[in-house]
């Protein structure tokens, strides 16, 4: 008799913990604090910039986002100057990353975005799956409208990426077929699950890949030079096929 309530003690056990193993959240929304200097460098330097509360339009993310300061600068300047904008991009960030300075980090106290544009998920692509990717996503946005209720958010789409390497003559570029193939399988999954957070209020995604193409439907070189990141020229196709998004969303 004993053995039996043993046994269904332990079978209760297993089904608790499955259950709890269930429930537990990827790392991918989880916040994880970089410590290399250089991100603690520009977290810093976004934990000033935040409070001094000047912040209308932040767009937040990776290297891509931080390029706005380099190859981007000029489109920048152009387009966003005159604006109460703000670049908190980090180079090699991942959405735990951009979960833990969100909270830990409290890079938005002090401000009060009225909309922040987020392209977060490449760097997490060559470890995790698509559904985790999505829900480091989905945490991100549970956070924005936990802290800033008010700001909306413009979603987008996470930028394809080149099949071939710089030093390969003979590379193939991406293409519109290749979107959902190759090195973008993942980039594609992600896009088609985190669309669906696009809920018409304070939520809007917008997927603009194939504005980086050419009329053949190839990603060129002169847009994204190293497969990955963008050029100026990359930068003013972003700039432009958010332009009218971004006016919207502002008002």
């Amino acid at each position: 008799m004993s053995m039996i309530r043993l046994s269904a003690c332990g079978v209760l056990f297993c089904m608790l913990t499955l259950v709890a193993q269930e429930k537990k959240s990827p790392t991918t929304a989880v916040p994880n604090e970089r410590k290399d200097k250089f991100a603690v460098s520009r977290h810093e330097k976004f934990v000033e910039i935040a409070k001094k509360g000047e912040v209308d339009l932040l767009f937040i993310g990776d290297s891509i986002t931080q390029g706005w300061e380099g190859a981007g600068k000029n489109v920048w300047a152009e387009n966003y100057g005159k604006l109460k904008a703000a670049n908190f991009g980090i180079g090699g960030d991942r959405t735990e990353h951009i979960l833990w300075r969100i909270t830990a980090g409290k890079e938005l106290e002090g401000i009060k975005p009225k909309l922040i544009v987020m392209m977060i998920g490449t760097n997490n692509t060559g470890s995790n799956s698509s559904e985790e990717i999505a829900q480091g996503v989905k945490a991100i946005l549970d956070e924005f409208a936990k802290q800033k209720p008010e700001a909306k958010v413009l979603l987008l789409g996470v930028f394809p990426r080149a099949t071939g390497g710089v030093t390969d003559k003979a590379a193939t570029f991406a293409t519109k077929e290749q979107m959902r193939t190759g090195n973008n399988k993942k980039t594609w999954e992600v896009n088609e699950l985190i669309k669906k957070f696009d809920d018409g209020k304070k939520v809007f995604f917008l997927d603009i890949s194939e504005k980086f193409l050419d009329k053949e439907g190839n990603l060129p070189k002169e847009i994204m030079p190293d497969w990955l990141h963008l050029s100026e020229k990359g930068y003013k196709v972003w700039a432009d096929s958010i332009k009218d998004k971004v006016t919207e969303l502002l008002k």
